[in-house]
């Protein structure tokens, strides 16, 4: 009979949904099936994130850099912290399976119309232990579960995070390097220019309106570089707070011996839902909202408490003995709520809600992850083919300019001519040194949008 009563009571707390288990939702199609555009065309073979960031960031100067920051950066110690935190709740969830022990000595002298004082003493203990019949422990220690993967892919996102963000701070000022070069190049070749007038003016050969232009133009590209200039130590200042150092010179290589590989994979949909921390973190919070519904269901369920005591006393009742005697006590209480079943009602519709909003968030993460791996492997291939044309412009204007001396040492052009060919060069060089940004920022964005960084 007793088996029976069991089996009945079991049935009927699984059929409540208290003691289900999370189970992954139904995704989509749009989701996991096909999250690509099919102008991107990704390589779904392998996944770049699967390499560590030491191999598909090779520069030394920059691979000090992101060690720094991984140990240093203050948002990413935060986020450990938060690990460290939900490791204890989680200790604290699996502790409440156990009796709760205290001792509880007590002690008192008393006198009645100055008659000798009577000592009384009790040396006892108490424990008291929750029966988790209706899943109330069982959920908790799942959601404190479910809330330790939570900031663990936290933890995660912000180390992926740090990564790119280092990263893509580092090579902002190898663009910004190219493009004081060049603009200082430009600024000496206006300089020269603007002397080219000066005799050309005394000759009868130029009037005040170029030469005034062209003053102007050298003043714009030497203001152009003072800006330059200061982004440079912006962005140093920027990069050194971020890894915890005070603002320095940061040593740093060149943005043209950088190397990275030539095509870029991104492997197949599903891998999202693993690599990306920011997916997984998700998911864990939707993980933790179904069992805070399980919880809120619970609640409409008795209590059960077992509690007992044991101790030594010198007062068994009315009279005082000496020596002392033992003093047992045992107590079951069972807590049924009767007066709260609609506030119960109403926190469970509230754990229900939460539990929806958290699905909305899960699938709208995918969704996003999707896009930023579109946007990353659109813009890395735009780059690219951004500067192979660039390359070719530069090419051909290296070939004016060097034809344009020749034509002058030869009297068929003058030196204004040659001049006004090397502005398009200079120009040229530094839309060039833009693109490459752009490509490289396109590989950052994409180890990044797919997880990237998250082994270490």
């Amino acid at each position: 009979m007793k088996k029976i009563w069991i089996a009945a009571l079991s049935l009927l707390t699984t059929g409540c949904g208290i003691y289900n288990q999370y189970e992954r939702p139904d995704l989509g199609r749009a989701e996991t099936d096909s999250p690509y555009r099919p102008e991107a065309a990704p390589d779904t073979s392998s996944s770049i994130a699967s390499l560590r960031w030491e191999e598909l960031f090779t520069d030394p100067c920059l691979q000090s850099l992101i060690r720094r920051a991984l140990t240093s950066n203050t948002d990413l110690q935060t986020a450990a912290l938060r690990v460290k935190e939900a490791q204890t709740t989680l200790t604290s969830s699996k502790l409440a399976y156990l009796p709760s022990l205290q001792l509880d000595p007590q002690g008192a002298l008393s006198s009645f119309d100055g008659s000798k004082a009577q000592k009384t003493y009790t040396l006892g203990g108490s424990a008291s232990w929750e029966v988790d019949l209706f899943g109330r422990l069982t959920n908790a220690k799942r959601g404190a579960r479910a809330a330790l993967l939570e900031s663990e892919a936290y933890r995660q996102a912000m180390q992926t995070q740090v990564i790119a963000t280092v990263a893509d701070s580092y090579y902002t000022l190898l663009m910004l390097d190219e493009q004081v070069k060049v603009t200082t190049q430009t600024a000496e070749s206006w300089c020269e220019y603007v002397k080219a007038l000066h005799a050309l003016m005394k000759a009868g050969e130029a009037d005040r309106a170029t030469l005034s232009q062209a003053e102007a133009s050298r003043l714009s590209a030497e203001s152009s570089l003072l800006s330059l200039q200061r982004q440079v130590a912006e962005q140093e200042n920027a990069l050194c707070a971020f890894i915890g150092e005070v603002p320095r010179h940061i040593e740093r290589s060149a943005q043209d011996r950088q190397q990275f590989p030539a095509h870029m994979s991104v492997g197949v949909p599903v891998e999202l839902l693993s690599r990306r921390p920011d997916v997984r973190q998700a998911e864990a919070a939707l993980m933790q909202a179904f069992y805070a519904t399980n919880s809120a269901r619970s609640a409409f369920y008795p209590g059960i408490t077992l509690s007992g005591s044991a101790g030594w006393t010198n007062s068994g009742g009315a009279a005082i003995t000496n020596p002392g005697a033992w003093l047992l006590q045992a107590v079951g209480s069972l807590v049924q709520p009767l007066f709260n079943r609609g506030q119960n009602i109403a926190n469970l519709k509230i754990a229900k809600a939460q539990q929806e909003e958290a699905l909305l968030a899960f699938r709208q993460s995918l969704l996003d992850a999707g896009q930023e791996v579109n946007n990353a492997l659109i813009q890395w291939k735009t780059a690219r083919e951004q500067i192979r044309l660039d390359k070719e412009q530069v090419r051909h204007l290296e070939t004016t300019v060097s034809d344009t001396r020749l034509l002058m040492e030869h009297g068929t052009v003058n030196y204004l001519q040659v001049l006004t060919a090397r502005q398009s060069l200079l120009s040229a060089r530094l839309t060039l040194a833009s693109d490459r940004y752009s490509e490289i920022q396109g590989v950052i964005n994409l180890y990044h949008a797919l997880g990237g960084g998250t082994d270490q």
